[in-house]
């Protein structure tokens, strides 16, 4: 998947004229016109080269904007973080990119968003992975539940991940510990 994002045409190129692929399996191509100041979706390695080329400025993406951080701020473990970013779910991969690509005040901004969003939630995850069979068959029909199972499906990739790798080892834990509780008696 590639992942886009928008970049604002910079003033100084008015109406410049760019060469746009059209349709692979005919093999045309068509000339566009983009005024100054449009938006448009670009790839995010284009994005680099557009914004260090001074054509384009960049526009922080939905997942990162204020509403987002405002909805971490509130409570970083009600917001589904899958769910901003397409399919996949990469959000701290996508936000790692943002941050590569922004001056130094405003990457330090979104890192800090992705740093204490991702330590807020680590805990929940690692408690919901280690007592995972406690929960029965979704939640056991339990309003906390149902509140456990939302925040498992909004994970993000790299969440999800360290869930598995928690749950196995709590499993391997307690196979161990039965293991040497035989071996006692």
């Amino acid at each position: 998947m590639i992942s886009l994002t928008s970049v604002t045409w910079a003033e100084v190129l008015n109406a410049t004229r760019v060469s746009v692929l059209g349709d692979f399996s005919s093999y045309t191509h068509s000339i566009i016109q983009i005024a100054a100041l449009s938006k448009i979706q670009v790839p995010i390695w284009l994005a680099y080269v557009l914004i260090y080329s001074d054509w384009a400025d960049f526009n922080i993406p939905t997942p990162f904007g204020p509403r987002v951080r405002n909805a971490l701020k509130a409570e970083a473990r009600s917001v589904r973080l899958a769910g901003l970013v397409g399919a996949g779910g990469l959000w701290y991969g996508f936000g790692k990119t943002i941050v590569d690509i922004l001056a130094e005040e405003q990457a330090n901004e979104i890192s800090e968003v992705l740093t204490k969003t991702f330590r807020a939630r680590l805990v929940e995850v690692i408690d919901q992975a280690q007592h995972f069979a406690a929960l029965g068959p979704v939640g056991a029909g339990g309003a906390s539940g149902d509140v456990a199972q939302l925040f498992r499906e909004g994970l993000d990739s790299t969440e999800r991940e360290l869930f598995s790798l928690a749950q196995e080892s709590a499993k391997r834990t307690k196979k161990w510990y039965e293991e040497s509780d035989r071996s006692r008696r």
